[in-house]
């Protein structure tokens, strides 16, 4: 989030991004431990760099030639240093031979099951997106300000059973369980802590003509996270499938993960959408986060 508020924000990085670059945006959460043609490459890069322990992080920017020689590692996100280093590994990739040099084309001999994953066939994907909607101190720190006005991002899997279910107007105990545990939380300052199913003190979601009604309450044992939203949405069906999914759980949230912090004090106001994908968007086919590395489990 931070960085699509400012490095990516920047006209000149992202004509730079467009025009010189090709671009890759990964999850390397994935990546370093992909048995793959794709890990083996992306390894062979970061390797090269200072996070070459793949066993943690290697988050960052990298800059690369087409055959893997590392030109730069970065991981600072101010724009003016992005925007310079940029303009410094094009000046020197193009001055070395591998400016005019042929590379061979690398073919995804092995695919690694486990992170390269799709859609439920016949189901549903749906979009979600989270906002903290009020609650914040004022602030004159930038990195600060981005985070209170952040608006999350995710995908909601929905299995063909679950779509037939939402066809018939019935709302799959599953599907409610998946929501809770895995999207209603306050994703807008980083990676949250998912809910476990002890936390799910309740939820309650009906269809009734069309009409989404809900209630949660998740809370963890000590009482120091939690969410009582409302929910309220609607649900169209053409030709035996969902051709509209808008719903929208709001309430109080109060805590932060290890990965969250600076949430608001107390309790605080927000909002969660759940909108139908149309499959216009490449994000639209990303794996939810709650599935990384268990997509069993996500789906059960």
């Amino acid at each position: 989030m931070l960085d699509r508020e400012s490095t990516f924000a920047d006209p000149e990085i992202v004509n730079l991004l467009k025009t010189r670059f090709v671009p890759v945006a990964i999850d390397q959460a994935n990546q370093r431990r992909q048995q793959d043609t794709e890990g083996d490459f992306y390894r062979k890069i970061a390797g090269q760099g200072p996070r070459s322990d793949f066993n943690g992080t290697t988050q960052g920017f990298y800059i690369a030639t087409a055959a893997g020689k590392l030109l730069l590692y970065n991981n600072n996100r101010d724009p003016a240093k992005v925007r310079r280093l940029m303009h410094e590994k094009l000046a020197e990739f193009d001055a070395s031979d591998a400016a005019t040099a042929r590379t061979s084309e690398l073919s995804a001999a092995k695919v690694d099951a486990r992170y390269n994953l799709d859609p439920p066939a016949d189901g549903l994907v749906i979009r979600v997106q989270a906002k903290v909607l009020d609650g914040y101190e004022p602030t004159t720190n930038r990195w600060r300000a981005i985070f209170q006005s952040a608006l999350s991002r995710d995908n909601l899997w929905v299995t063909a059973s679950e779509h037939q279910a939402l066809v018939r107007g019935e709302f799959p105990r599953s599907l409610q369980t998946r929501m809770a545990r895995f999207h209603l939380v306050d994703n807008t300052r980083g990676e949250p802590p998912m809910w476990s199913e002890k936390e799910i003190r309740n939820i309650d979601m009906q269809i009734r003509d069309g009409q989404v009604t809900g209630t949660a309450h998740l809370e963890t044992a000590q009482g120091k996270r939690g969410f009582e939203p409302s929910m309220l949405g609607v649900v169209e069906v053409d030709q035996g499938a969902v051709v509209r999914f808008d719903m929208v759980a709001k309430g109080d949230f109060w805590g932060a993960g290890p990965y969250t912090g600076g949430a608001p004090a107390g309790r605080f106001p927000l909002a969660i959408s759940f909108t139908l994908a149309d499959g216009s968007d490449l994000a639209d086919r990303l794996p939810p986060q709650g599935s990384r590395g268990w997509l069993r489990g996500y789906l059960r």
